[in-house]
């Protein structure tokens, strides 16, 4: 039904390099069509983006291949440095254009857009100058930006690619393939994006971590971090690598939580195979550290103790939830100081 004489098989997976991987194919006839199809769907897609332990692949995408004379790139994300929307060209788009940013950043062009003027017609002209284009390419280029410029605002974008954006034999611009993210926190905004969500593409905890309004990230350590407050999260992850430790996760239970998500997230984090240990690190403000107390004691009972646990706990009702702690009769570590905790946290996970 598509048409023309080849063909490109697509995996559906949420990272790039997908080509180098294997999970893009051209191909030339419908029988390889199936034949790329077949191979490709089922498969745990491994790229330089996903890590050891890859995605999924359930579906493809197969479409007509095309006439390329020239692969551009093109990309829209936030300068947090700016605070401004920058955009981002190259003449030398296509796989390879990590190795294009990093080896030979001269060849990537970038403009930054002020937020009271909006994009301009000039700087369309000038990166459309910058990655060879004339005639009408030129006007194109810029109706291309102008509506990625207005999608980034109205959707709450946070980083948008298009790679590539090709030049075809008969001098037209067409983008082959592209990538959006979708800035969380905005989703509330956008029931019809939000339905699109596939969380077969999403760690297994962080998707559960999402259910319980759990901000939680898994990360390649051994000692999991349960913290209220991402800056004191990030301050615990940094004083376990000082101590010579390696933080399994990333785990804000936020600044209201109740016992019940404080047992959630307990689970969470215990359902990690390769934590060895528990760090607790509670600085009581607006949370109660009695009823974090009350949610490790019950998500304690429920699991078993497969893991030492260390906990710290300062500031509102400290003393009672280290109080409940001890009288629980479960064999949790306690500390007062921060550092103190972590190096005790480090010492047991190698135990």
């Amino acid at each position: 039904a598509l048409g023309g004489d080849a063909w490109v098989v697509k995996a559906q997976a949420h990272t790039g390099a997908r080509g180098k991987a294997g999970g893009v194919k051209l191909v030339r006839s419908p029988d390889e069509v199936a034949e790329a199809a077949g191979s490709i769907i089922g498969m745990q897609l491994v790229t330089r983006q996903t890590g050891p332990q890859g995605l999924p692949v359930e579906k493809v995408l197969v479409e007509k291949g095309s006439d390329i004379r020239r692969e551009l790139y093109l990309g829209v994300l936030l300068d947090r440095a700016r605070s401004r929307i920058t955009f981002m060209a190259s003449s030398a788009g296509g796989m390879n254009i990590e190795e294009v940013a990093a080896e030979t950043p001269e060849k990537i062009l970038t403009t930054v857009v002020d937020p009271a003027a909006g994009l301009q017609p000039y700087q369309g002209r000038y990166l459309a100058f910058g990655l060879g284009l004339s005639g009408d390419q030129i006007k194109v280029f810029g109706r291309i930006l102008s509506a990625l410029y207005r999608l980034y605002l109205e959707k709450d974008v946070s980083l948008m690619e298009i790679n590539p954006l090709i030049v075809t034999a008969d001098g037209g611009l067409m983008a082959l393939d592209a990538k959006i993210n979708i800035d969380d926190s905005a989703l509330y905004r956008h029931a019809d994006i939000k339905a699109m969500r596939d969380v077969s593409q999403e760690d297994e905890r962080e998707a559960a971590a999402a259910e319980h309004d759990l901000n939680y990230i898994s990360l390649d350590g051994n000692i999991g971090c349960m913290v209220n407050g991402a800056g004191l999260a990030m301050a615990t992850m940094d004083l376990v690598q000082l101590q010579g430790g390696e933080p399994a996760n990333f785990l804000d239970v936020g600044g209201g939580t109740t016992a019940e998500r404080v047992t959630e997230a307990f689970k969470l984090i215990l359902s990690d195979s390769k934590v060895r240990a528990v760090l607790v690190n509670i600085f009581g403000g607006i949370v109660r550290c009695d009823l974090i107390a009350e949610g490790i004691i019950t998500a304690v009972k429920s699991l078993g103790m497969p893991v030492p646990v260390v906990v710290r706990l300062q500031g509102t009702n400290a003393s009672q939830g280290l109080a409940m702690l001890q009288q629980s009769g479960l064999d949790f570590i306690t500390a007062e100081d921060f550092t103190e905790a972590a190096q005790k946290a480090v010492a047991v996970a190698r135990a």
